[in-house]
């Protein structure tokens, strides 16, 4: 075991038998030298800085029937909401008045924001405020698509394949392949934008097979930014009465993405601390180095369920935040927090 964890945090990398081994005999003393390492490798490639980004949830409609998501569109009881173009700017602009140099624009994949919308949103995004990265989550979309609104001005792209295990992924989509989800992140990246993808810990049937598959994958793709969150069942979709994911997985899974990219942007995600009073500083001690505070208004939020109990964190609350790093030795960094490589990539283009 100690051979497997030198061996991560020397050369980032793992066979799959290693892998599988290390998650089948994973004990506390060497669970918590995953953390030791992972954390030690976020301080040599970001420094001990937490990056804070706006989340804003500009719309709750949804195509797609997920089994696990409360905004699924077979779900008849949620409260559907957009908001307007003048609402978005008006929460993007008390973010703005708070320093925010990153606003994260997600939602359901809502056939109502077209291209031509979103565009312009962005486009207005970039004039009135300077050197701010616009993050798009917004699901599936065609690369033409894609290529318009990167051509707009977005930065990067948040689209988590879920899970890498074939037979899981569509049996949890309706409609919907695993192969066109990378398609769309393989044609993201190739666009130029900063992408993220990530997986959810815990869903119906998972083994650790089919936690090595959503590591190895990542490897593979190698994504700017990777978010990974515990499985929390809402009462009003198929998989209601299942077990929630487990925090301490999650913490693993996060450590484990950490020494197999390094240079990765990771968030302790709201679904961490959903679950765990102390996510955001867990999460920090296994490698994370993002939290992203909600920009929404108040009356959005509410609707914008994906689970039961989200823990909302507002962006009014960043000395709360800074408290909460300042305890596993970390400070907030309010700058754009771009991927270690963005720069040396946009000279190259």
């Amino acid at each position: 075991m100690r051979y497997i964890l030198e061996k991560l945090y020397l050369k980032n990398s793992i066979t799959r038998e290693e892998l599988l081994y290390l998650l089948d005999n994973l004990e506390e003393k060497y669970r918590n030298e995953l953390y030791r390492l992972a954390y030690n490798t976020t301080l040599k490639t970001y420094g001990n800085r937490i990056f804070v980004r706006g989340l804003l949830e500009f719309t709750n409609y949804c195509r797609n029937n997920c089994k696990y998501c409360g905004l699924r569109r077979g779900n008849t009881k949620v409260e559907r909401y957009r908001l307007s173009r003048e609402e978005i700017f008006e929460s993007l602009e008390e973010g703005n008045k708070l320093g925010y140099k990153t606003f994260v624009l997600q939602g359901g994949e809502d056939p109502y924001y077209t291209d031509e919308i979103l565009a312009d949103i962005i486009k207005d995004i970039k004039t009135r405020y300077k050197d701010v990265a616009v993050t798009l989550s917004i699901g599936e979309r065609s690369r033409e698509s894609y290529e318009k609104l990167y051509n707009a001005g977005a930065d990067r792209f948040l689209l988590r394949h879920e899970t890498a295990t074939k037979e899981m992924y569509d049996s949890l989509h309706e409609g919907m392949s695993l192969e066109h989800r990378i398609e769309c992140l393989n044609n993201l990246k190739e666009i130029g934008y900063q992408v993220g993808a990530g997986f959810i810990v815990g869903l119906p049937g998972e083994t650790n097979e089919a936690l090595a598959d959503n590591l190895l994958f990542l490897k593979r793709l190698e994504p700017a930014m990777v978010g990974i969150g515990p499985f929390i069942s809402h009462p009003d979709t198929p998989l209601w009465g299942f077990k929630n994911g487990s925090v301490e997985t999650t913490l693993t899974m996060i450590s484990l993405t950490r020494l197999l990219l390094p240079n990765a942007l990771i968030p302790a995600t709201t679904a961490l601390n959903t679950l765990s009073s102390e996510g955001l500083e867990k999460g920090i001690l296994a490698g994370a180095n993002v939290v992203m505070l909600n920009l929404s208004p108040i009356e959005a939020r509410r609707k914008y369920e994906l689970y039961k109990g989200k823990e909302i964190t507002d962006i009014h609350q960043l000395k709360k935040i800074e408290e909460r790093a300042r305890k596993v030795n970390f400070k907030v960094d309010m700058g754009r927090g771009d991927h270690i490589n963005y720069k040396e990539r946009i000279k190259n283009v």
